[in-house]
């Protein structure tokens, strides 16, 4: 169980549990910005969930983008009724982003077929003019091949990702050749009401003790039904 007190917390940059700052050299991927003050319930009454819980509820945001197949993809009406994993990242990320992706497939698998089959997960590239729809379904189907991979218009995707306090920047080209940028590492879990009442931090190293510094698969295995069966029965 974990404890919670509502507090604000600004999604941005500078948050070191919510954003990272990933860098590649100019022949690999970045990742980019933008963020919102959300509330989220961090410390105080015991919680269910091992992801964080928000203090008041995200909408799914209104974002119209292109799949892996080069075919439009309404985000809202596509995952209308399922538990939805929304995150945000790019595929030459050379850590957080993989680390993610292998974390929540892991976990996945860990469900009943029967749960699994109600959840969706859609990845939205932040480096939309590198990551193009073959080499983003190549890079998603290393971890699992139901993941939706999703592209666009960056202004697009950086107003979708503003919306529900996810922190984007442009990708900037350092002097030494080198690729950074700075991106929200939360995964957003969507109930099947369409409303999203918890985040999961991704996994960024490990803690003094010895364990992960945020989301694991084993977190994920015992959320996802809690999200799926809100009413508390898994069966």
């Amino acid at each position: 169980m974990r404890k919670a007190v509502v507090r604000t917390v600004a999604l941005a940059a500078a948050g070191l549990l919510f954003a990272a700052g990933c860098s590649s050299s100019a022949d690999k991927k970045p990742s980019p910005g933008g963020g919102a003050p959300v509330k989220i319930i961090q410390s105080g009454p015991p919680s269910k969930y091992r992801g964080t819980e928000l203090g008041k509820a995200l909408e799914k945001p209104a974002l119209a983008l292109t799949d892996t197949a080069g075919q439009p993809y309404d985000f809202k009406a596509r995952t209308d009724g399922k538990v939805t994993l929304l995150y945000f990242g790019y595929t030459h990320c050379p850590d957080v982003c993989p680390t993610t992706m292998a974390d929540l497939a892991r976990g996945l698998t860990k469900l009943k077929p029967e749960d699994r089959a109600k959840i969706e997960v859609v990845f939205v590239t932040t480096d939309p003019e590198r990551d193009k729809g073959a080499e983003l379904r190549e890079w998603l189907d290393a971890f699992d091949k139901s993941f939706v991979g999703l592209t666009g218009p960056f202004d697009q995707i950086t107003a979708a990702a503003k919306s529900v306090g996810v922190a984007l920047e442009p990708p900037k080209v350092g002097a030494d050749g080198k690729v950074t940028s700075t991106h929200g590492t939360q995964i957003i879990a969507y109930s099947p009401d369409n409303l999203a009442r918890v985040i999961y931090l991704a996994s960024v190293g490990m803690k003094p003790d010895g364990t992960p510094a945020g989301i694991t698969a084993d977190d994920f295995a015992h959320d996802l039904p809690l999200l799926i069966h809100p009413e508390g029965s898994t069966s």
